[in-house]
Formats: structure tokens, sequence, C-alpha cells
């Protein structure tokens, strides 16, 4: 089964890592950058192995089963 859940930022564009330690897939951004460089996150559908990839609202990520919608937060 999959979660689902929204995550607002209020900048864009975040390094993915920093979304993973933020919600905390991950304890620290070392763990989070090993999570990625292993292949265990999914980003629109497709395995992202890129410690800084840039997120933007619309992006989908994809880790343990739980699909993290980015959406930007209108502070």
């Amino acid at each position: 089964m999959t979660e689902n859940r929204i995550v607002y930022i209020t900048q864009a564009p975040v390094e993915l890592y920093k979304v993973l330690k933020f919600e905390s897939f991950a304890s620290s951004g070392g763990e989070a950058k090993h999570m990625v460089a292993d292949g265990l996150v999914r980003v629109n559908g497709r395995v992202e192995t890129r410690k800084r990839k840039k997120i933007l609202p619309g992006d989908i990520i994809e880790i343990y089963g739980t699909c993290l919608e980015i959406q930007m937060d209108s502070i």
C-alpha cells in the first residue's frame, strides 16, 4: 500500500537529500545522500542517484512505499 503525502516548500528549488532529511526518511543529510546514491529514491518515476537533484513544485518523490508530492507553500 502506498502512502501519499503533500510536502510544502517555501523556496524552490530544494535539494533532494534535504527533502528526505526534513521529512524524516533519514536522520542526517549524510544518511539521505547514501539512500539516494544507493538508488532507493525515485523522482517522477525514475531512479534518481544525484544527491543534489533540484526538486521543484510538481515533482513526485517515491521512497519506501511513500509518494511525496512537492508543492509551493503560499505564505
